[in-house]
This record gives C-alpha cells, structure tokens and sequence, in this order.
C-alpha cells in the first residue's frame, strides 16, 4: 500500500528502499512544533506557504496555556496562522491533533498525510500513509508542499479470531508490540489485516494505528473498507482514491496473532514493548488514573470507563480528558460524562494534558499511574513515576480498587 500511495504522491514507480520527492496531501503541527516549523519557515525568508487550505493546525499540547512564555509562543503563531490566511486553524478546547484531523474529514485512503508529531501514524486507519516529521522539515513542506522520503519495506499482520469480554482494541495493540518489540518494526509501513482487525470500529482502528511508531514504524496502515466510507461519507474534505496491496505483495516479515486468547493486557514501566496480561500486575498499587489521549480518548473508550464505573466509586484521583469536544459533547448527552462524574472522576480541557508531562495531572516521583496513552518511558509524565499502560475499561477498573484490577472482575 505504501508504494502504491508513494508512487501517486511522487509521480513515479516507487518501490521499497528507493528515495522519492513527494507531494504532501495535508500538513499538520500543533501548538508544540508549529513554533518551531514557523521559526525555520521564516529562517528560510518564504513569504507565504504554498498552499494554506491543506495546513491544518491544532492548539492541544499545553492548553489552555501553562505559563506565561508559552502563552506568548501561541500568540505569536496565532498571529502567523491569520498572516498565512491558514483556515484550518483549531485553538484550545478543539481537541488532540490527531482526533480532530479525522473528525473533520482530513483522513483519506490513499493520502499522505504529514505531521510535526511522531503520533501521526494514526492516520494510517483510514487507509492513508501517515508518519511524523521533525518540524524543520514541516517547515519545508509549508514553503514547498513536499519532501524526500525513503520509502519503507513493508511488514503484514494478520490477527484473527474475537476479543473477549474487556478485551479491547488497547488491548491488542499492547500485544502487538509486545510481539514485535519496540524495534521490530523500524522505519517499516505495518498493514494490518485479518477478522478481528475488519471487525474494529473506526476508534479500534485509530488505536492501533496511532500506537504503530512504538514499535518503530513509519507508518500503521489498515486498508479502508464499508466502515472507512461510512465514517468518511459527508465528512471527507476531498475526493479520494482507495489503494490496496496486490495479492502477491512482498512484505519482509509477516505475523500471526489470535486474539480470541487474549486477556486484558498491561505495558509495565518503562518501556511500551514490556507487556504482559494484567493477571500478572494485578494487585500493584496506583496513585492515579488517566483516561484519554490520541489513543484512547473516543467515545467509546469513556463509554468503556462509564461501563465499569457506573454506580461505583473511585478510590484515587480519577483524570478523563476527551480527546476533543465534539467527544465531549457528545458524552454529555448521552448520559457518559454524568456516570463519570458521579463516580468521583475530574475531567479536563479537551487536549493531550498529562501525557507529555505538561500539566493537568502530572505525577511526583514514586507515584504510580495507569494511563490509557501511548507512552510509558521514565519521566514522561513526571520525574520519577512510573507508568502503566492499559485499556479504558482496565484504566476505570483500577480506579475503583486503587490497585491493578482485571475489569472483568468488576
């Protein structure tokens, strides 16, 4: 699929390992890296971006803003976004970047798709060729509209079988990478096929995809289907052109899962490829809850959470972050947000928060968090905590007990 999508993006027959010159589809960064991409833009003495309808810039990182410097970097962006004529501009309280591009139909099969965010990969579950990029290079993009890749070889996993009861699409990918490793797949494109990845929802999907760089990947791809259109009918900004892998496509290793044996899985500190089943955790004491991120903070993940939590209580801070606030919105009227709350959990600006450590939830040295992110390497959401990555439904769980519980004891 990526040589298909590179070749229509480069105007030539690209084949794995060759070196391309591409034209970018759409370009992001948010709040964090477009600083720095401005600041190159204007090194490079460019006068106006090449095109600012397929830039698209989301203000999520460290909003609302955490300190007085970082409210002026934002304002002088703001202040580049109005100068560029940038239409696509979403400032605080839209959401992640990586929720709000798809939500407003930036994600196409076939595309490629461009962010100053290693994150970007989550694109990929629409069948488009997403990956991230230093933010010198989005500079070079903003000024030319393209840029050199090497294109990658390509790895096939085929999962089958159904996900038992709480088992999730966290789940799965948590044992994907387990499988892999953290550098198995190392400028690689991952394709993701086989029933159980057919039978994923549009925010399974995005799971999976977006958690595809942890273990190295270039990109995570699922190829589109009825579920892809559907979500994408009277959303896509553009027309678009599905791309698949011929039936004899070469992939240079191949994987098969079943995830019908799976049990809810957990990444120990501190490192995402250290996975096992929560089984094996259970009973590890937690100081705090975290559920949402550009992994899992959808709908259906508070619904997961709201599942297990109704009519219960938590026993350590709770923090939920809607991944944007059409999500938000949504929650609140169907009854989601209410059941949260009453469980005792504190919600925040739609946005990354605590994730990178940046605020609203950062933990002190020693404590212990289980987070629904992407990431658990040391100091990553504080100096000296440590991290455990699971599920929503495990995340909620363990905010009932204040211990690593299986949600399917609840």
């Amino acid at each position: 699929m990526s040589e298909k999508i590179f070749s229509r993006a480069s105007g030539r027959d690209a084949k794995a390992n060759d070196f391309v010159m591409a034209d970018v589809d759409y370009a992001m960064a948010h709040d964090g890296t477009s600083i720095l991409a401005v600041r190159a833009f204007r090194q490079m003495e460019v006068k106006n971006v090449w095109n600012p309808n397929k830039i698209v810039i989301p203000f999520d990182h460290l909003v609302p803003a955490n300190s007085d410097t970082t409210a002026a970097l934002q304002k002088d962006i703001r202040g580049w976004i109005h100068e560029q004529g940038i239409k696509n501009f979403y400032d605080i309280g839209n959401g992640i970047c990586h929720q709000v591009l798809p939500e407003n139909g930036f994600a196409m099969p076939g595309k490629l798709i461009v962010g100053a965010d290693s994150h970007s990969c989550t694109y990929g579950a629409f069948g488009a060729f997403g990956t991230g990029v230093g933010a010198t290079d989005m500079a070079e993009i903003f000024a030319s509209g393209r840029l050199w890749f090497k294109v990658p070889e390509s790895i096939k996993i085929t999962t089958n079988g159904k996900l038992g009861k709480h088992v999730y699409a966290k789940d799965l990918t948590l044992n994907i990478i387990g499988t892999v490793g953290a550098s198995g797949a190392t400028y690689k494109a991952v394709e993701f096929y086989g029933s159980a990845i057919e039978d994923l929802s549009m925010s399974g999907r995005m799971t999976l995809s977006n958690m595809a760089i942890e273990m190295g990947a270039k990109a995570g791809i699922v190829p589109p289907d009825k579920t892809t259109f559907d979500f994408l009918e009277g959303k896509a900004v553009e027309d678009f052109e599905p791309v698949f892998a011929d039936e004899d496509a070469e992939y240079v290793k191949e994987y098969e899962i079943d995830a019908s044996s799976l049990e809810p899985q957990i990444a120990k500190p501190h490192e995402v490829d250290n996975v096992c089943g929560v089984s094996e955790v259970v009973g590890t004491k937690v100081d705090q809850v975290f559920i949402g991120t550009c992994t899992n903070g959808r709908l259906e993940d508070l619904e997961a959470a709201a599942a297990v939590l109704k009519g219960e209580e938590v026993a350590v801070r709770t923090i939920i972050i809607p991944a944007s606030k059409r999500i938000m919105k949504e929650a609140v009227e169907n009854g989601t947000i209410s059941t949260l709350l009453d469980a005792g959990a504190t919600f925040a600006t739609p946005g990354c928060g605590p994730c990178l450590g940046g605020h609203m939830g950062v933990i002190a040295e020693g404590e212990v968090c289980i987070s629904t992110a992407n990431r658990n390497f040391r100091g990553r959401m504080g100096k000296g905590g440590y991290i455990y990555l699971a599920s929503p439904a495990t995340a909620a769980a363990s905010a009932i007990t204040g211990e690593i519980t299986d949600p399917r004891e609840i």
